[in-house]
Order: C-alpha cells, then sequence, then structure tokens
C-alpha cells in the first residue's frame, strides 16, 4: 500500500503536472522534469490536492487555526486543505486570502475569510517556491492586518535545488523570515519514486540524478 508521498508523486503524474523530457526553465537551467501546477484544473483534482496539503499539515503537526492562500494560486488551496481537514481529519481551521488591492468600501480591507487578529497562529499555503518572492509580499500585508504568528509554510514540491548561492529557497526561507516550509514531496522523494516503480521514467533517472547533482542544495 502507497504511503500518501507516493500516492501524490503518481497523482501529478497521472494528471500530467510532473512530467519528464528536456525542458528549459525560467532560471535558464535544462531539466530533465518540469512541474506544471497549471494542469489542476477541475473539482476532482482540487479536492484530491486539498487532501494532500491536508495530510502534510498533520504530519508536521503545525499549530495553526488559521490557512493563508495568497493570491491568486493559492486560494484554491488554501480552501480545499481546510475542507480536508474538516470533512477527513475533524479538525476546524478557518482560511483567507489577499486581495491584489485594498477593498476601500463595504467590509474593507486586505484580507477575505477569516478575521486575523493579533497572536493568531496561521499557516501558508501555496503550490511551490521558486524565489520566495512570494513570501516575501505576503507577509507584510499580514503584518498590515494583524500581529500574527507564522508557523509554516506548506508547498507541494520542493525541488532542493540552489537558488542564487548555495542554498535553496526553502532554506533561504527559513533563514531571512524563521518560517519552516514543508513540502509534500521533494525531488528525492520522486527520484525514490521512479527507482521502486511508483511511476515511469527510469529512462530519465539518470539525468534525474545529474542534475541533483549539479544544481541540488
Amino acid at each position: 500500500m502507497l504511503g500518501y508521498k507516493e500516492e501524490f508523486i503518481r497523482f501529478m503524474a497521472d494528471n500530467e503536472v510532473l512530467r519528464f523530457g528536456d525542458f528549459t526553465l525560467k532560471s535558464g537551467r535544462r531539466a530533465p522534469y518540469f512541474i506544471n501546477a497549471g494542469k489542476y484544473r477541475t473539482g476532482p483534482q482540487i479536492a484530491r490536492l486539498g487532501e494532500y496539503y491536508a495530510q502534510c499539515f498533520l504530519e508536521h503537526r503545525i499549530d495553526a487555526k488559521t490557512l493563508v492562500g495568497p493570491a491568486y494560486k493559492g486560494i484554491p488551496l488554501a480552501v480545499a486543505t481546510a475542507i480536508a481537514l474538516s470533512r477527513d481529519h475533524g479538525v476546524d481551521v478557518g482560511f483567507c486570502f489577499d486581495r491584489k488591492e485594498v477593498k476601500d468600501h463595504g467590509e474593507g480591507g486586505m484580507f477575505v475569510g477569516q478575521t486575523l487578529n493579533s497572536g493568531d497562529k496561521v499557516c501558508l499555503i501555496e503550490d511551490v517556491m521558486t524565489s520566495g518572492k512570494a513570501l516575501g509580499e505576503i507577509l507584510p500585508k499580514l503584518a498590515q492586518e494583524a500581529d500574527v504568528n507564522v508557523t509554516g509554510m506548506i508547498i507541494s514540491v520542493d525541488r532542493r535545488e540552489r537558488g542564487t548561492g548555495e542554498k535553496s529557497a526553502v532554506q533561504e526561507a527559513f533563514d531571512t523570515y524563521g518560517i519552516p516550509v514543508y513540502s509534500i514531496v521533494t525531488m528525492e522523494d520522486i527520484i525514490e519514486a521512479i527507482e521502486t516503480g511508483v511511476i515511469a521514467g527510469r529512462e530519465f533517472l539518470g539525468a534525474m540524478k545529474d542534475y541533483r547533482a549539479r544544481y541540488g542544495a
């Protein structure tokens, strides 16, 4: 029986979110694999995705009462995770997300959803972390709203590759902001899933390991 990490990797492969080949990334690096979260576009997909995020939340025992989904990709992820936590695990958490512009009428404010109060423990829900830019953008918005305690951040995949320095974006995020970033799976998990036959792609194993050796953090 597969664990939730192996199930998630198979889920990504089955939905063509995880693909193997020869790809030029935004960084200019040529990679043997590519992750395209834009392939998640149906109700069943986002519902299942929320279940994996919920399991990661519980695995790491993240102490938070509100899930924050940075606009725009984080919005459906935070909602789906909150639903999965409630439906499947009996865990009651709120959710909220930021507007791109402050609303100056009606209830006003920068955030939609659960009201944030000083001292609240919150967990950020995002798809991937490439540079940590999104984290640097959402934290000042949260600080303007209330003095919350960000106890963690969950992303789907940690590529574990170096950014501009020797450390990965996840490592740099912790060094810069003191926020632990948890991922459902890592690049090593994906390599292991190929090796153990969870997913196809043995012909790309050599390239995957070479890429890891060259750019890994």
